[in-house]
C-alpha cells in the first residue's frame, strides 16, 4: 500500500481546541484494522520485514513490561511499513501449560471437583472452554495500546497447525537421537505435580536449619551435615574425598544408617570438598543431582522416599508425613538417640521455588523425556559467533554464550493434561513407537500413549517458523522467514531465545530464526525498584492510558528504553508525555489557523527566509539522526531527539519566530505557511511510530490524506544551511540572554521596555521585528536613556530601565551573586589542581566538578556584564 494522493483542501481544516485521547484512540485503531493496513501480503514484491511477537500467556493481561516491548516492536514495524517494506508483525498467544491448568483446576475446586473427576478428555475440553471465555484478555488490551499486528495471522500454540509442527519436530529429533527418555533428577513441584525446568526455578533466601548427624559408632563413625534431614531415609552411602586421611580407614566399609535397619558404604569421590564442613557428605541419589552423579559413578542404588506430593513413603514411624513435618520428626528422633552433634537455627540458605506457585521445589528421581542439547546448543552459539545473528547490545552476548555453552540436557516432559501430548506409544511387549503427524498411531490391545505433555517452551521455541506454516512450505514461510529482529527482555535469553535459536537452525536447514536479537531491560518504578505486588508498586498501564492516553504511555516507555538496561517509570513522566502530546496538538492548531499547508512544491531556497532555511536544515538533520538511532535500536535517543526538535525547535522557536511573518501577511507569510506545513508533515511522520494516535489525527487534518500508517517515511534530502543555522543560533542567543536579563531584573514577561538595537555588522537586521515582538521591546523615544547595555552575538541591545528597577538594590544583589560564583570557581579550581584528589576520585565526580567550574565561569561573565550594564556603573 502506498501513500494516498493529495485530496483537494478548499477550506481551512479545523481541530477541536483540546485533544481528547479517549474519544480518538479506539475508533481510530478499529479503522486501521478494518482498512487492512496491518495485513501483510505474502505475494508482494516488497522487501519483507518480520517480527513475531513474544507470545503472552493466554492467562495474562497487559502489564508495563508488555506495553514497553510492544511499543518498541510497533515502532519498528510502523517505520518499516512506511519505508515501503512488506511489514508483518505476527501476534499470538502461548497456551501456558502449568498456569492455564492451574486456573481451570481452581475453577473446578470451587465446584468441589478435581480434574480426575472429569477425566483427561473432558478436562481438556473444559480448558478449551475456559480459553474461549476467559483467555486472551491481553489481545484486546494490545488494541488499546495501538499494536499494529496482523490479526488475520493470529496464532495460538495449541492451534492445529502449530500442533502439527510440534509433532513433526519431535519425530525428527527422536529419529536423530536428539530426544530420549531416561530416569534422572528433575525439579519437581509438589503443588503443580509436574517437573519444571532449571530456568523455571526461582531461588530465594529461606530460614532453615543445619543439623550435624553422627552416622556409625565409635571410631568407625563420621558426622554429616544437612538442611534436609528427611532425605536421610534414602541415603545409600556416605562420601569422602579419597585423599582425606581422616576417613581413609573407613573407605569401603559399611556403617549403620540411623533410624533404619540398613547399613551403607563409605565411598571415595573427588566431588567431595574436604575443607567444607566435616568433609563427609550423605549421598541420596534419588533426591539430589550431585548425589545422583556420585551414585552413578559408584553403582549405588537410588531410593525414592517421597511421593509426588512430598509425603514420606518409607515404612515406619514417618510414613505419610509431609516432608517438612518429617524433617522436624526425624531431627527429634535423632536427638533422642544422641545422634545430633550440632544444630544451627536459623540457617539462611538459597532454596529453589516453583516460579508458578512459589512452592519449594523437590529434587526427585524421575523418568522423563529429554532433549540432547549438545549439538543444538553448539549451532546456536556458532550462529552468533560467526555473525549470522547479532545480539544488541553486544555486551549481552556474554550472557548468551554463558548459557548455550554450558547448557544441560533439557527435560521436556511435564506431568500435565493441558499441552501437546508426547507422540510416543508403548506396546504390550515393550515396544516404543514415535508417531509423526501424518502417521497412524498403533492400535490394538495393550497399546497406550505416553501420558505426559511437552514443556510449553518446546512449542514456543518453534514460534518464528511454526506460525508461518512450517512444516509445510507455505508462501508465508518463504516470504517472511527468517524474521528480522527478536525484541525481548534480557531475562528470557535462557527461557526462549536460546530455544528458538536451537530449533530454528535445526528445522530450517541452518537458517537462524532472526538476524538480530535486540535485548531490552525490565520496567521498574521511578526509584528503580522492581515492580512487585508484594511491594505495592505494580502499575496497570490501562489506568494510565485511561488517564493520559496511550500515546503518553508509549512515549514515556520509549523515552526510557536504553538497550539492555532497566527502565524506571513514574506517573509524573507519563503526565509530561501527555503534555508533549498536547503541545503537538496546540502547535498544529496554530499552524492550521495560519494557513500551514502541504500543497504545492516547497519554494526555491532564494525565496526562503533565514528562519525557514534554518528549520528545514534542522529538519533534515533530525531525519538522519532518527534513522541512525532506529538502526541501532536506540529508542531513548531517537525519542529524545524528536522531543527536543519538535518542542524546542519547531514549536517554541520556529512557530514563535513565524508569528511576526504571519502578522505581516503577503508573499513571505505564504512561503512560511508552506514551510511550516512541510515541517509539520515530516515531524508528524517521524513521531508516528512511537505516538501513532495524535499524529494520525493531526496529519490527516493537515494533509487531507488517508492515513499516516501507509504514508511514506521521510528521507533526508541532504539540504543543510550552515549559515542559516549560525544566524538563527545568534538570534536565539540574543533573545535568550535578554530574556534572562529581564528576569534577573524582576521585569514581568509582558512588561514593555524601550530599547535601542544595534544589529550592524551582523545578519540579524532582518529579525529586528521578531526580536522586539518576542522580547516586548518598544522603540526608543526622544527621552530614551540607555541604563543597561547587553552585548550578545555581535549585536548590542540597549535598554532604558529607568523607573522600572531599584538600581542600588539590584547592584547589591548582583554583587552578592558574583561573589558566590567567584568563590565556587576558586573551590573547583583548587580541587582540579589537587593531584591527590584527581588520583583517587571517580571520573564521574571529577566531571561533576568540571561542570561546576564551567557554570561558575559563565555566571561570572554574565553577572559582570549585568553589573556593568547598570546605570552609574
Amino acid at each position: 500500500m502506498t501513500e494516498n494522493t493529495q485530496q483537494p483542501n478548499n477550506s481551512t481544516p479545523e481541530l477541536p481546541t483540546q485533544y481528547a485521547p479517549a474519544e480518538v484512540e479506539g475508533p481510530l485503531y478499529e479503522r486501521w484494522v478494518e482498512r487492512g493496513y496491518f495485513t501483510a501480503d505474502a505475494q508482494s514484491d516488497k522487501k519483507p520485514y518480520t517480527i513475531v511477537i513474544p507470545p503472552p500467556n493466554v492467562t495474562g493481561s497487559l502489564h508495563l513490561g508488555h506495553a514497553f516491548q510492544h511499543t518498541l516492536m510497533d515502532a519498528l514495524t510502523r517505520r518499516k511499513r512506511m519505508q515501503g517494506h512488506e511489514a508483518l508483525w505476527l501476534p499470538g498467544m502461548d497456551h501456558a501449560g502449568i498456569a492455564t491448568q492451574n486456573k481451570v483446576e481452581q475453577q473446578l475446586a470451587e465446584e468441589g471437583k478435581s480434574r480426575h473427576d472429569l477425566g483427561r478428555e473432558a478436562f481438556v475440553d473444559r480448558v478449551w472452554q475456559w480459553k474461549e471465555e476467559y483467555g486472551g484478555k491481553i489481545l484486546g488490551q494490545m488494541r488499546r495500546l495501538g499494536d499494529g499486528v496482523d490479526w488475520s495471522r493470529e496464532r495460538f500454540t495449541m492451534d492445529e497447525g502449530l500442533s502439527k509442527a510440534v509433532q513433526t519436530i519431535f519425530k525428527r529429533l527422536y529419529d536423530d537421537e536428539l530426544i530420549y527418555r531416561a530416569e534422572r533428577i528433575i525439579n519437581w513441584c509438589p503443588r503443580c505435580l509436574t517437573a519444571i525446568s532449571d530456568i523455571e526455578v526461582e531461588y530465594q533466601e529461606d530460614d532453615g536449619e543445619l543439623v550435624s548427624i553422627r552416622y556409625g559408632e565409635g571410631d568407625e563413625s563420621l558426622v554429616v551435615a544437612t538442611t534436609r534431614a528427611e532425605t536421610m531415609l534414602g541415603d545409600t552411602a556416605v562420601a569422602v574425598h579419597p585423599e582425606d586421611e581422616r576417613y581413609a580407614h573407613l573407605i569401603g566399609k559399611q556403617i549403620k544408617l540411623p533410624l533404619t535397619d540398613r547399613s551403607i558404604p563409605v565411598v571415595a569421590d573427588t566431588h567431595v570438598d574436604p575443607e567444607f564442613g566435616t568433609g563427609a557428605v550423605k549421598v541420596t541419589p534419588a533426591h539430589d543431582p550431585n548425589d545422583f552423579a556420585i551414585g552413578q559413578r559408584h553403582g549405588l542404588p537410588s531410593m525414592t522416599v517421597m511421593d509426588e506430593r512430598g509425603n514420606i513413603t518409607v515404612h515406619g514411624p514417618f510414613l505419610g508425613l509431609d516432608r517438612f513435618e518429617a524433617r522436624s520428626a526425624i531431627v527429634g528422633a535423632l536427638r533422642e538417640q544422641g545422634r545430633i552433634v550440632a544444630e544451627k537455627r536459623p540457617y539462611v540458605h538459597s532454596v529453589g521455588h516453583c516460579s508458578r506457585c512459589s512452592t519449594t521445589v523437590e529434587p526427585r528421581l524421575s523418568m522423563q523425556w529429554w532433549v540432547k542439547v549438545g549439538p543444538l546448543a553448539q549451532a546456536a552459539g556458532d550462529a552468533v559467533r560467526d555473525g549470522r545473528v547479532k545480539i544488541h547490545p553486544e555486551d549481552m552476548s556474554k550472557r548468551y554464550f554463558d548459557w548455550v555453552d554450558n547448557m544441560h540436557d533439557w527435560c521436556i516432559s511435564r506431568q500435565l493434561w493441558w499441552g501437546h501430548r508426547i507422540p510416543v506409544w508403548y506396546g504390550p511387549d515393550g515396544e516404543v513407537v514415535c508417531v509423526g503427524p501424518d502417521e497412524q498411531p498403533p492400535s490394538g490391545e495393550g497399546w497406550t500413549q505416553d501420558s505426559d505433555v511437552l514443556d510449553t517452551w518446546f512449542s514456543s521455541g518453534l514460534w518464528p517458523f511454526s506460525t508461518l506454516g512450517w512444516p509445510e512450505k507455505t508462501p508465508d514461510l518463504e516470504k517472511f522467514y527468517a524474521t528480522d529482529v527478536l525484541l525481548t527482555g534480557h531475562d528470557i535469553i535462557f527461557f526462549w531465545v536460546a530455544r528458538m535459536m536451537m530449533f530454528g537452525l535445526y528445522a530450517m536447514d541452518g537458517v537462524a530464526p532472526f538476524h538480530t536479537i535486540a535485548l531490552t531491560g525490565l520496567v521498574r518504578d521511578e526509584r528503580g525498584k522492581k515492580m512487585s505486588k508484594s511491594f505495592g508498586n505494580v502499575v496497570d498501564p490501562l489506568d494510565w492510558m485511561d488517564k493520559y492516553g496511550s500515546d503518553a504511555v508509549r512515549f514515556t516507555l520509549a523515552k526510557g528504553a536504553n538497550p539492555g538496561t532497566d527502565v524506571p517509570i513514574g506517573e509524573d513522566w507519563v503526565q509530561a508525555s501527555r503534555n508533549f502530546a498536547n503541545k503537538i496538538w496546540n502547535a498544529t492548531r496554530f499552524a492550521l489557523m495560519n494557513g500551514a499547508t502541504v500543497e504545492g512544491e516547497l519554494p526555491a531556497a532564494e525565496k526562503l527566509s533565514a528562519t525557514d532555511r534554518w528549520i528545514l536544515s534542522r529538519l533534515n538533520a533530525t531525519v538522519a539522526e532518527v534513522d541512525a538511532f532506529y538502526e541501532d535500536y536506540q529508542f531513548s535517543k531517537l525519542s529524545d531527539a524528536l522531543y527536543h526538535f519538535a518542542w524546542d525547535e519547531v514549536f517554541d522557536w520556529y512557530v514563535e519566530l513565524s508569528k511576526t511573518t504571519f502578522m505581516g501577511g503577503g508573499e513571505q507569510a505564504a512561503v512560511s505557511a508552506r514551510v511550516l506545513g512541510e515541517v509539520l508533515d515530516v515531524t508528524l511522520k517521524l513521531l508516528h511510530p512511537v505516538v501513532p494516535f495524535v499524529t494520525e489525527t493531526l496529519w490527516t487534518t493537515l494533509t487531507g490524506k488517508e492515513s499516516l500508517v501507509v504514508a511514506e517515511w521521510p528521507k533526508d534530502s541532504g539540504f543543510r544551511d550552515a549559515a542559516a543555522e549560525t544566524e538563527i543560533s545568534n538570534l536565539q542567543q540574543v533573545i535568550t540572554e535578554v530574556r534572562r536579563f529581564r528576569a534577573d531584573q524582576g521585569l514581568q514577561p509582558g512588561q514593555r521596555v524601550p530599547a535601542r538595537l544595534d544589529l550592524s555588522g551582523t545578519s540579524l537586521a532582518a529579525h529586528e521585528g521578531a526580536i522586539r515582538q518576542l522580547l516586548r521591546l518598544q522603540p526608543e523615544g526622544e527621552d530614551f536613556a540607555a541604563t543597561a547595555t547587553l552585548p550578545v552575538a555581535g549585536a548590542t541591545v540597549a535598554l532604558d530601565l529607568s523607573g522600572t528597577i531599584d538600581v542600588d538594590a539590584e547592584r547589591k544583589r548582583l554583587a552578592k551573586a558574583l561573589a558566590a560564583a567567584e568563590k565556587d570557581k576558586a573551590q573547583c579550581t583548587a580541587k582540579l589542581g589537587n593531584e591527590a584528589f584527581l588520583a583517587k576520585a571517580a571520573e564521574q565526580a571529577v566531571e561533576k566538578i568540571r561542570g561546576r567550574l564551567a557554570k561558575a565561569e559563565a555566571d561570572i561573565e554574565r553577572l559582570g556584564a549585568q553589573l556593568a550594564a547598570l546605570p552609574g556603573a
